[in-house]
């Protein structure tokens, strides 16, 4: 870690199969103040319906916002990207929504929103990898590491579906591999 101590300005959490339970466990102990926002990137299906922000409220007293093109950042809360939409940060204050070409054969792809995070928000970015089957999140947490972010990997053996949190190992340079019980409290530090 660094000697000095940047301020968390966002939490982006990328994740594919096996990643929903760790995240639902995260969520019950997020404190319920946070002075940055978490945002979600999970593959869903295409067809999917915005019931997983019903589910995820259900675990947090912080609202959970399903993205919409031109949805406003504001702290203290829990943004999912929609299904079947690449989540992208303007600036510090607007995401917006794109349909492009599917990347790593996902939209939304946790590559694309981790890059458009880590230009938008440089040292001020934590970018965490959780269970996954392909290698989505790897290059992006590779551009979160390369703008001066902290990179969090889950530990492939508590993962249901380690290869993604291997390959990151492997290739990226991080900060932290997180244990799916912990990594609340890692937040909660922030």
């Amino acid at each position: 870690m660094e000697a000095k101590d940047t301020k968390t300005e966002l939490v982006v959490i990328g994740g594919s199969a096996g990643s929903l339970q760790v995240i639902l466990e995260m969520l019950k102990k997020l404190k319920t103040e946070l002075d940055f926002p978490v945002v979600l990137v999970l593959h869903r299906k295409a067809y999917s319906t915005n019931i997983l922000q019903t589910l995820l409220q259900q675990f947090i007293s912080i609202e959970v916002v399903e993205v919409d093109d031109k949805t406003e950042v504001q702290n203290n809360k829990v943004y999912v990207a929609p299904a079947d939409y690449h989540l992208l940060f303007e600036n510090k204050t607007m995401m917006s929504l794109d349909f492009s070409e599917k990347m790593n054969y996902s939209r939304p792809s946790i590559d694309v929103t981790f890059k458009s995070a880590s230009e938008v928000y440089g040292e001020n970015l934590v970018g965490v990898l959780l269970s996954g089957a392909n290698a989505d999140g790897v290059e992006g947490l590779g551009f979160i590491k390369a703008n001066k972010g902290k990179v969090w990997i889950q530990e492939p053996d508590t993962a249901e579906v380690d290869y993604m949190p291997k390959h990151a190992l492997q290739e990226v340079a991080h900060d932290l591999i997180i244990q799916p019980d912990n990594l609340a409290d890692y937040i909660n530090q922030l």
